[in-house]
């Protein structure tokens, strides 16, 4: 059992940068692939970024690359999603997701792939 708790989400201006964290507790951090997805209203949830349970390997959605930053400090258990740029399209509730498929070295790209996920932080950004 991994429970999952998201903060840092907030109104921010057009070209603001943001900073996500998830606090995650019950597992071995280390060996769990992090992940975050966001979601829209009246949209799909969405692939966000990604990184394996060592940190050795990241991924990110088109729509973010260069712009979002995920990291994870083991230590604390911690994943982080470093946000810069920030635009309006960028509003959605952001989920924080563990997996406990895929080991330290690899991270998934599909909501499926992700078994345990946080309550969700509202991140507005206004034009």
């Amino acid at each position: 059992q991994v429970q999952l708790v998201e903060s840092g989400g907030r109104l921010v201006q057009t070209g603001g940068s943001l900073r996500l964290s998830c606090a995650a507790s019950g597992r071995t951090f280390g060996s769990t692939a992090m992940g975050w997805f966001r979601q829209a209203p009246g949209k799909e949830r969405e692939f966000v970024a990604a990184i394996s349970g060592s940190g050795g390997s990241t991924g990110y959605a088109d729509s973010v690359q260069g712009r979002f930053i995920i990291s994870r400090d083991n230590a604390k258990n911690t994943v982080y999603l470093q946000m810069n740029s920030l635009k309006p399209e960028d509003t959605a509730v952001y989920y924080c997701a563990a997996s406990t498929y895929y080991g330290t070295r690899y991270y998934s790209r599909d909501d499926s792939g992700y078994d345990y996920w946080g309550q969700g932080t509202q991140v507005t950004v206004s034009s």
